[in-house]
């Protein structure tokens, strides 16, 4: 008789294993909870960390990148939380929001508008609070149906998130000011947090989000957060996204999305900085005279690696998507872009389009866009588009033959590059910060 082959495993994968034994019954949530938790570690031990053989996570080794995992992040102490905020430069500042704090993965009341939103008529619970009623609806939570099910990271995500927020957004509820969903890591040594929100829009609603991640210079930690959003019948939702990590972070998000008839939403995702960086969006276009508009601009340099993946999928007729994302590569770093318009046989009359585009600034820069259609509907307009190159030496010259000095007129022309990506998905004064962002990567670049 054969002895049966255990898998090899590397490093990492078998302290994520070892991790999830220590911490299994400090999570929260009873044994409908705890049996989901189990199935997710156990979709993880039977495929382990995706690497480049898994078509989604080609460009993303995350087995050969991920070399050791970080010991599950504990509850920091109100304190502790008060000072990992207050320690680090808020980069929306000047944007009137609603504020629902996150720090080491763990929601902290103190530190967040959720009296305010109550007020509002806004429903905010902590996610762990949720959990622990068991129950139906608290496995349901950890659920994201057949959207997103068998990735790794959403596996992991699902196996160890400690907390997060759950919000919902009644029927017609407009909200003159956005919510931040902020995600904050402290001083410490490395540890990883994984946190994930549920919201809910309600039909006819009107709602903005912003969801940021940032943590201390210089730190290693590990994140892995998902969002995931149900939109009603004709609701109108605009997310912005922005990942300002750590340069020795290593960043994972899925966002997580279903849309109902007559509803829109718009996402932007800003990113900078993070040694690894993907985010990931699932989107099902559930409804008709639905409208999806996806937008990116992403700054890459030093030896960073950043990758944006989507897969937007088009279940009913008559339905809009437009996806545009934007990427500026510099010195050795690694860039990737996997896109997917899917479009169902009763989705007739889809109009999806998807652009990417690379600026590379360096002969060292490197990125790779893999943008896909799969049709099985015969009466659509479809299409995809993919350019990568260097700055335009034509507009370069002009900009220097009327007076401006060379790092000047290459910072005018990226922002315009990235700005782009900006404006179509998002506007006012979070377009603005956003905008500021971009600048202040450009002054590191250049000493502009």
């Amino acid at each position: 008789m054969n002895a049966p082959q255990r898998p090899m495993r590397t490093e990492a994968e078998q302290a994520l294993l070892d991790a999830w034994e220590n911490a299994r019954t400090g999570l929260p949530g009873g044994s409908l909870v705890a049996a989901r938790r189990a199935a997710a570690i156990a979709l993880f031990s039977d495929r382990g960390l995706p690497h480049r053989r898994v078509e989604e996570w080609k460009y993303t080794d995350l087995r050969a990148r991920m070399r050791n995992a970080y010991p599950p992040a504990e509850r920091p102490d109100a304190e502790a939380a008060a000072r990992a905020v207050s320690a680090l430069a808020d980069p929306l500042d000047g944007v009137d929001r609603f504020r629902l704090v996150m720090v080491d993965g763990f929601f902290f009341d103190e530190l967040s508008d959720r009296g305010p939103l109550l007020e509002a008529g806004i429903a905010v619970a902590p996610l762990a609070e949720l959990l622990a009623a068991d129950g139906d609806m608290a496995a349901g939570l950890l659920a994201t149906s057949d959207v997103a099910d068998g990735d790794v990271a959403v596996a992991l995500n699902t196996a160890f998130a400690t907390d997060g927020v759950v919000v919902s957004v009644p029927k017609g509820a407009a909200l003159g000011k956005p919510i931040e969903l902020a995600h904050v890591t402290s001083e410490g040594t490395p540890r990883a947090s994984t946190a994930r929100s549920r919201i809910v829009v309600g039909e006819g609603a009107s709602v903005r989000f912003i969801e940021s991640h940032r943590g201390p210079a210089g730190a290693p930690y590990q994140v892995n957060t998902l969002a995931d959003l149900d939109i009603a019948r004709g609701a109108l939702v605009s997310w912005s996204r922005l990942q300002t990590e750590s340069d020795a972070a290593q960043h994972l998000t899925t966002f997580v999305a279903r849309m109902a008839d007559d509803s829109s939403l718009d996402h932007l995702s800003v990113n900078r900085g993070a040694a690894l960086a993907r985010w990931q969006g699932f989107v099902r276009i559930e409804g008709s005279h639905a409208r999806a508009g996806f937008y990116g601009a992403t700054m890459l340099s030093d030896k960073e690696h950043g990758d944006n993946t989507l897969v937007v999928r088009h279940v009913a007729p008559d339905s809009v998507s437009n996806e545009l994302f934007k990427n500026v590569v510099d010195d050795r770093a690694t860039g990737a872009f996997q896109g997917m318009i899917a479009v169902e046989k009763l989705a007739q009359k889809t109009d999806a389009k998807m652009m990417t585009r690379a600026l590379l600034l360096s002969d060292e820069a490197q990125f790779a866009s893999k943008p896909e259609l799969e049709i099985f509907a015969d009466d659509v307009r479809c299409g995809h588009g993919a350019t990568a190159g260097d700055i335009d030496h034509t507009q370069l010259f002009y900009l220097m033959s009327r007076g401006l000095p060379r790092l000047e007129a290459e910072r005018l022309l990226i922002e315009s590059f990235l700005d782009e990506a900006i404006d179509a998905g998002s506007d006012g004064a979070v377009a603005e910060s956003l905008k500021g962002i971009v600048s202040g990567w450009l002054a590191r670049r250049g000493g502009a």
